[in-house]
């Protein structure tokens, strides 16, 4: 063992870079190297071959997070509830997050770090994930985001607004291997900083006790009620979706009932499209109408 701990990551990946870590440069490990090149292989190939192709949905420990409605329609018919198609872009940034967790381990072994348990399968409550690793012992999730999200993680506001279930994620990992902690590796992908963001018990969910109430939710006849409220867009006394809402692939089913039963309108934003429940003003930019 190394002795290193999590608080130094970050500076000990920097030091790769910086110089800190040897004046001469650092050599790179040969099985690291090629760790990394078989995971990125992995990734390239997975993704090309799985792109555009339905995929079985059944509860796992990736999805322990998302909100009730939205489990229960993966667990319906798609053809029934509507569930969009990805785009081929979408695919991509996938591809590429991927890419960068292989990326990122990398450079965690370079950095003199212990990095065990890769995609190690854990269960609680029979039903099953695969955790990313555990690094110096603590289970990790590896993950890219946006600028956005990036700074929800360095910041710790990740504790008290966590849209896509990251923390009951992590949880679920940690209490699967009895451990009381876990912990993030994030990477802001256009700038390249990195952050931690270590879980402690007290901000983690009791993970057997949410996989029982999954359960019992996508067993129903009838779905949830909707997982959150349409949102003021502004001033214009238009309502949109929020921001869960618009990555839900579930979305035009689930709203089909907003605009006087029309469905949701779309609009193309220069900052993306935007997805009104309720149109009073018309807004001056296109509506998307495929």
């Amino acid at each position: 063992m190394t002795g290193k701990t999590l608080d130094t990551l970050v500076d000990d990946i920097y030091g790769l870079f910086d110089g800190s870590l040897s004046s001469e440069g650092a050599v790179c490990n040969q099985d690291n190297l090629d760790d990394f090149g078989e995971a990125v292989k992995e990734a390239v190939v997975t993704s090309l071959a799985t792109a555009g192709k339905p995929r079985k949905t059944y509860l796992r420990m990736s999805n322990i997070g998302k909100p009730d409605k939205q489990l229960w329609y993966e667990h319906q018919d798609p053809e029934v509830v509507g569930k969009e198609q990805l785009r081929p872009d979408t695919y991509i940034k996938f591809l590429y997050g991927h890419i960068i967790e292989a990326m990122l381990l990398f450079l965690v072994k370079e950095a003199g770090h212990i990095v065990t348990h890769e995609q190690h399968e854990v269960e609680i409550e029979n039903i099953k994930g695969h955790m990313d690793c555990e690094i110096n012992g603590v289970p990790v999730d590896v993950k890219s985001a946006s600028r956005y999200g990036f700074e929800k993680f360095k910041n710790g506001e990740l504790y008290n607004d966590d849209p896509f279930g990251y923390i009951a994620q992590i949880s679920a990992y940690a209490q699967a291997r009895g451990k009381d902690q876990g912990a993030f590796l994030v990477m802001e992908k256009s700038l390249g900083k990195l952050a931690v963001l270590p879980v402690a018990d007290m901000e983690m969910i009791d993970a057997a006790a949410r996989i029982r109430h999954m359960k019992e939710v996508v067993e129903l006849d009838t779905p949830p009620e909707r997982c959150y409220e349409a949102i003021e867009d502004g001033k214009s006394g238009n309502m949109k979706l929020c921001v869960q809402c618009s990555y839900c692939p579930y979305k035009e089913d689930c709203w089909k009932d907003s605009n006087d039963g029309q469905g949701l309108y779309t609009y193309l934003y220069s900052t993306g499209p935007r997805f009104l429940t309720t149109v009073v003003k018309e807004p001056r930019v296109e509506r998307y109408k495929g």
